[in-house]
């Protein structure tokens, strides 16, 4: 999460994707970075359990959504 935050502070495109019990602290350490609003993609909870292949089908599942974010005004 910080990482993406900290590269669109610096003026780089980024994506932060989290499990959704994740975004309200996602939402926290943004404002702390002074980011308050960032957005996030988030996926389905749990993940840790997944095998590969449905890691891969999220992952799949996710790709349009970040092309978009990323094509996108985020501000």
């Amino acid at each position: 999460m910080l990482d993406a935050i900290l590269l669109e502070d610096h003026g780089i495109p980024a994506v932060a994707v989290v499990t959704e019990p994740f975004r309200p602290t996602g939402e926290a350490m943004a404002a702390s970075w002074g980011m308050p609003g960032y957005r996030f993609l988030d996926i389905p909870h749990p993940i840790a359990n997944l095998s590969t292949k449905e890691l891969d089908e999220r992952a799949e599942q996710l790709a349009d959504a970040m092309e978009r974010w990323l094509a996108s005004d985020r501000k």
